[in-house]
């Protein structure tokens, strides 16, 4: 079996774990979880780095190991270059990471894939999730922020909807937590961090916000994602854990504009990244092979 290892790297964290490709799950027992410090110098992020994934390979063989590691842009994937300019990973700015990271595990850079951590998200339903039976697949992640992807029966590419107009401002400022946050304020002068908060308010409050925001929802998905002409459309990040409350609205508003789009639920959610990267990696050195 080969061995692959799915790895998220975040702003704050690095997540990994070994991935079953004929099962196509994570192997739980491997999971590793690190802190790491973006704003941190270059060696101290490569090291903490370094440290995580040694931790998750140090029983494989290093000749038959592939990595998929899931990145925030910008960046450039195919060669592996860091193009963050500003913010968290200032200080490995046009470093080539793959070659960095395969020489301090010793390992070939053919054996590093990266993938962007929008599309890592819809690799990972492609893969092993909800939608490995769908062709054209478009994937929304609603959380802190606006994650957008698409899968045209090959590969997942982010399509980077979050800065795109929407209303009197931007799709991320109607569809992400601060939002309901916002929202929240705005109509009855309290606070709450998110959607887990809105749950604990009264029925009538909670209504009013989900309705609202489904009215957002649909008008996106009308405006932006129609045009994609998906088969299905998946949700994660944490406001897809609320979806029923807003799923009635959200149906009819569709119905009434004749879109007739399947809507499934993420089931592996922020394992998802991890499971995408390494199907990315399995499916990138499967074409390497053939060339």
């Amino acid at each position: 079996m080969q061995n692959i290892v799915g790895i998220d790297i975040g702003g704050s964290h690095i997540t990994m774990a070994q991935v079953d490709p004929e099962k196509r799950e994570i192997i739980a027992s491997t999971y590793v979880r690190e802190h790491v410090d973006s704003f941190g110098d270059r060696e101290s992020i490569f090291s903490a780095w370094i440290s995580a994934i040694e931790k998750v390979t140090e029983d494989l063989v290093k000749k038959d190991l592939l990595l998929g590691i899931a990145m925030p842009g910008p960046f450039d994937y195919e060669n592996g270059i860091s193009l963050m300019q500003q913010g968290k990973f200032i200080d490995i700015y046009q470093i080539n990471i793959k070659e960095e990271l395969a020489k301090r595990l010793s390992i070939s850079t053919a054996q590093i894939h990266f993938v962007n951590d929008a599309g890592a998200f819809l690799e990972g339903e492609v893969f092993g999730g909800c939608v490995q039976d769908y062709k054209r697949v478009f994937g929304v992640t609603l959380g802190t922020g606006l994650g957008t992807a698409f899968y045209d029966g090959e590969t997942a590419s982010d399509e980077d909807l979050w800065d795109s107009p929407f209303r009197n401002s931007i799709c991320e400022d109607y569809l992400a937590t601060r939002w309901f946050v916002n929202h929240y304020a705005a109509l009855t002068g309290g606070k709450i961090s998110g959607t887990k908060d809105l749950l604990d308010q009264p029925e009538d409050i909670q209504s009013q916000i989900f309705d609202d925001y489904a009215d957002s929802f649909a008008e996106f998905i009308v405006k932006y994602v129609r045009g994609y002409n998906p088969e299905v459309l998946v949700i994660g990040g944490n406001i897809a854990k609320v979806y029923p409350c807003f799923k009635k609205r959200l149906n009819q508003h569709l119905e009434d504009h004749k879109i007739s789009l399947p809507i499934k639920i993420s089931a592996i959610f922020e394992d998802a990244a991890i499971l995408g990267a390494a199907g990315y990696a399995l499916k990138k050195a499967r074409i390497n092979l053939t060339k």
